[in-house]
């Protein structure tokens, strides 16, 4: 059974930052898109960022240039690093994970539909 177990949210101020992990357990594929996404209260899931198994990153434009997707494959975890974070990141994160890498290209990542498995959440709340 594959499970995704998001953490690390919690609440700062603007200006500070946070790291997410996403711990992998059960997926066994070596070739795999992984996604980043966040949900605020009244608002439709969007996407953050993505990295394929060749660890190419893209990211919305929203966090371009303040947040960073790593992986650490010996750990098998995945990891949102937010620096500079303002009100309007407050949301539930989520991690996810495909197992067609394909799907990170062409921005493919931000489609929720494409991903196999998802996590739980974990909330950050950034006030101002």
């Amino acid at each position: 059974e594959v499970q995704l177990v998001e953490s690390g949210g919690g609440s700062v101020q603007a200006g500070g930052s946070l790291r997410l992990s996403c711990a992998a357990s059960g997926f066994t594929d070596s070739s795999y898109c992984m996604g980043w996404f966040r949900r605020a209260p009244g608002k439709v899931r969007e996407g953050v960022g993505g990295i394929d198994s060749n660890g190419i990153t893209d990211y919305a434009e929203s966090v371009e240039g303040r947040f960073t997707i790593s992986q650490d494959n010996s750990k098998s975890t995945l990891y949102l690093q937010m620096d500079s974070l303002k009100p309007e990141d407050t949301a539930m994160y989520y991690c996810a994970i495909s197992h067609t890498r394909s799907h990170c290209a062409g921005g493919g990542w931000r489609t929720v539909a494409s991903y196999n498995y998802w996590g739980q959440g974990t909330q950050v709340t950034v006030s101002s």
